[in-house]
């Protein structure tokens, strides 16, 4: 992907677009893929970077929703249970198996989440990812060898997927370039464009890097803005009645030294009525999450003192070895936007399906779901786009489409298998002795995945690689801050950019990243 060339397509082109998607998070991407792979001529605009959102701060796991099953959502477990299967054939590269252990202390615990992950193993059906089991004490410390033994009874493992999921956004991206897709970041929608009837038909835009201002013109335009939906509602609508309902979640990294082997920890129930996970992550624990209900939505969300101590706390519960502040390798803090049904008491409670919502106007808003209903979001979406904007209907071919880097065996990559089929080029780049340099001692990102990240991956800031091209933000927010004027110079180069572009992005960089390391 190159940006100069997709801001080419949109300025060259005379005619409307079929759909224009606001948005370049997971349901955004997903729509666009969807869109283009139907053979519709489709734009997506993004106001950062693509999943700078919520789209990059999960909990990395592609799952059925245990929870779900516990609040009696039945359809939603089953239709996550599906795309989990779905999404794992089409980018095993990025979504793997993990096996999970629920730890029992008390008596009635093993047979009552025995049974209720039984059912969990029979929803899934041939989507399944493997039988869950009861586990004896030995088999549940054998498990997380560094588990809290006083008291322990047992266990129960179930099994779900994890991913990476910016980088799964970055492949969404690609794949939908390759069927045909604009996509554009750091293009600012700043107003709706209506005709004569009052009918959305464009919007107005800023290109955050040039300034320049543009006007494109669409037969439909989608809302898939996440947290941020009831601004644009409002450009529609200034009466619009909000129906986001902001949730923070935040979550902690820790040292593998904490929860070594393969298994993760789930916790059912946390005293704010949230699953408490404990996941190995690449070579890193990631533990969480929390459930605030926030009022305002900045772009880069801080988490709160007491969810810190909230995570810490319930760790200590639950692992011998009781992490500390110091011990935290970063933290960050994600915005679930979730729809406002009316009366569902908290934020946890609150479902995650999706919505759709269209105004007189014809905006067409998709909202609410999460990363593993991804494709089915985007299916249902465009189905209604393309009846809204009156295009040939076309079925949605994006269950058997491979992701982008699909590669069945990609943990041979090693560092690099997040890369897919792409770790090979990535690979033959550094065969060069100055690609291969290590960015710094604690991090595993190279010189060449710089560069690999600003030439095909729309890499556009210094933020863009640390946190989101690659995760090193996320593995160690200090080793990051301290590599960001190595990376800001190399992407200088690249980018062909002045001394004074480095000085900004590593003091922007130093704001972002400050926000991850615990003080």
């Amino acid at each position: 992907m190159d940006r100069a060339e997709m801001l080419g397509r949109v300025d060259d082109r005379k005619e409307p677009w079929d759909l224009l998607i606001v948005g370049g998070g997971a349901t955004g991407l997903g729509s666009a893929l969807d869109a283009a792979s139907r053979g519709y001529t489709v734009l997506l605009l993004e106001q950062s970077d693509f999943a700078k959102g919520t789209s990059s701060r999960s909990t990395k796991l592609v799952h059925g929703g245990v929870r779900y099953l516990q609040q009696g959502n039945v359809s939603l477990v089953m239709e996550a249970l599906k795309e989990r299967g779905i999404l794992r054939t089409n980018a095993p590269h990025l979504v793997s198996d993990l096996a999970f252990v629920v730890p029992n202390y008390d008596w009635w615990e093993t047979p009552f989440y025995g049974i209720g992950l039984k059912v969990y193993d029979m929803l899934a059906g041939k989507y399944g990812f493997g039988k869950s089991a009861l586990l004896s004490k030995e088999a549940t410390v054998k498990a997380l060898p560094t588990i809290e033994t006083e008291g322990l009874r047992g266990g129960v493992r179930y099994y779900d997927g994890q991913f990476d999921d910016a980088r799964l956004a970055i492949d969404i991206a690609e794949t939908a370039a390759e069927q045909g897709a604009t996509l554009v970041n750091y293009m600012q929608v700043v107003g709706l464009v209506k005709d004569d009837s009052h009918v959305v038909s464009g919007v107005e835009v800023v290109d955050l890097e040039t300034g320049k201002e543009r006007v494109i013109r669409a037969k439909v335009v989608i809302n898939a803005t996440g947290a941020w939906t009831d601004n644009l509602r409002k450009m529609d609508d200034p009466s619009a009645k909000p129906m986001i309902k902001p949730s923070q979640g935040v979550h902690i990294v820790l040292d593998k030294t904490f929860l070594p082997g393969d298994h993760a920890i789930m916790v059912p129930h946390t005293s704010d009525g949230r699953v408490l996970f404990a996941i190995p992550w690449h070579h890193t624990v990631v533990v969480g999450t929390t459930d605030t209900p926030i009022e305002n939505i900045p772009l880069e969300p801080k988490p709160f003192e007491e969810e810190i101590e909230f995570i810490l706390e319930h760790a200590r519960m639950y692992l011998s070895i009781d992490p500390n502040r110091e011990d935290v390798k970063s933290v960050f803090a994600g915005i679930r936007p979730l729809v406002d049904a009316g009366g569902e008491g908290t934020t946890a409670a609150i479902s995650r399906d999706h919505t759709l919502h269209i105004t007189p106007s014809g905006l067409l808003t998709i909202a609410g779901g999460k990363w593993t209903t991804y494709r089915k979001m985007a299916e249902d979406v465009i189905d209604n786009a393309a009846m809204l904007a009156g295009l040939e209907s076309r079925p949605c071919v994006t269950k058997q489409l491979s992701i982008h880097g699909f590669h069945q065996h990609a943990a041979k990559f090693g560092r690099l298998a997040v890369y897919g089929s792409d770790a090979q080029h990535i690979a033959q780049m550094e065969r060069v002795p100055a690609n291969a340099e290590r960015l710094h001692p604690n991090l595993t990102a190279s010189v060449a995945q710089v560069k690999w990240a600003v030439r095909y991956e729309m890499a556009r800031t210094v933020e863009d690689f640390l946190a989101r091209r690659t995760r090193s933000l996320l593995f160690d927010a200090r080793a990051a801050l301290e590599t960001a004027p190595k990376v800001a110079r190399i992407m200088a180069e690249e980018l062909g950019r002045d001394e004074a572009w480095i000085e900004q992005q590593v003091k922007d960089f130093q704001t972002v990243g400050k926000g991850y390391v615990l003080v």
